[in-house]
């Protein structure tokens, strides 16, 4: 019985390895997932998109994605570079980029004179030394600096492999500078709680889950929700988020008080099961999987 399935009302879901395997080509719609997007809009659940996407921006992101078959509009989408636009304009910050070429119109209106910050994201080929250096003197050279990283992943899938993501080169620039970058994507909780204010889901003061596990989904995800489930902590009551990201999609949601599963696609490995940290409230092995185990519920 899919207990972590019970009395959902809101979904998140992960784009990447989720909804599709990105790549140079375009990238391939994993099987079902477009059926099952729709099976969601259908089924009236409310549902946010909540990608860690540096290499374009929201708009030419969501074209791409309308290309390949699937209902969804920009405003629908929760990404970094908008979040971190704000976090720049509120502290008067003025970053130099080390950022994807296609992602740089996201930062338009930002002043980026004379730079008091930078600013690191899924740089793909821009990730150079020469690039690498200029942004670890920028740093080097304040007598605060600020790094913002639109993300802090280690790897991710693309249909010719697994490539390096946007943490591998945050944690080069912090070691170097001697400093902690602010996350301004998953799993960080402000992305989270961004996601959850734009689908109108607010979070409840409570002393454990409205649902239970029993079996083998209790001894799988009893540790994972242990810390979310203690007396006067937030919850999310009803709102589940999929990924295939152990680490950023699912414990930065179950962080944030909400269920979390972990898909069998994308960057999810094997190893991942065993994750010392991180428990998922289940693994499914798609996100058609996990919808059509979504909606039996909802029904019943």
């Amino acid at each position: 019985m899919a207990a972590w399935a019970r009395a959902a009302r809101a979904l998140l879901l992960d784009v990447s390895g989720v909804l599709y395997d990105s790549g140079g080509d375009g990238g391939a719609p994993i099987a079902g997932s477009v059926q099952a997007v729709r099976k969601i809009k259908a089924s009236g659940l409310k549902l946010r998109f909540c990608t860690n996407e540096t290499q374009a921006t929201r708009e030419k992101f969501v074209k791409k994605l309308q290309g390949l078959g699937f209902d969804i509009s920009v405003d629908e989408v929760t990404a970094p570079a908008p979040a971190a636009c704000r976090v720049l304009k509120e502290r008067n910050l003025r970053p130099h980029l080390l950022v994807h070429n296609d992602v740089v119109p996201e930062f338009a209106e930002i002043d980026k004179a004379n730079p008091n910050c930078v600013v690191i994201g899924d740089a793909a080929d821009n990730f150079s030394y020469a690039n690498l250096n200029e942004a670890f003197r920028v740093l080097i050279g304040l007598e605060n600096p600020v790094l913002i990283s639109l993300g802090r992943g280690r790897y991710y899938k693309e249909t010719d492999g697994l490539k390096l993501d946007v943490g591998a080169y945050m944690k080069a620039l912090e070691y170097a500078c001697d400093i902690q970058a602010e996350v301004v994507g998953k799993p960080a909780k402000m992305f989270f709680e961004s996601a959850l204010a734009e689908l109108g889901v607010q979070p409840q003061q409570t002393s454990g889950e409205s649902w239970r596990c029993t079996g083998a989904e209790e001894s799988r995800s009893r540790e994972g929700r242990r810390a979310a489930a203690a007396p006067g902590r937030v919850k999310i009551l009803g709102t589940i988020m999929i990924g295939d990201d152990i680490v950023n999609d699912v414990g930065g949601a179950q962080q944030c008080g909400m269920r979390a599963v972990q898909v069998r696609t994308g960057k999810y490995r094997p190893s991942d099961e065993n994750h010392p940290q991180v428990k998922p409230d289940a693994y499914v092995n798609n996100l058609a999987e996990a919808v059509d185990l979504i909606l039996q519920q909802l029904h019943e």
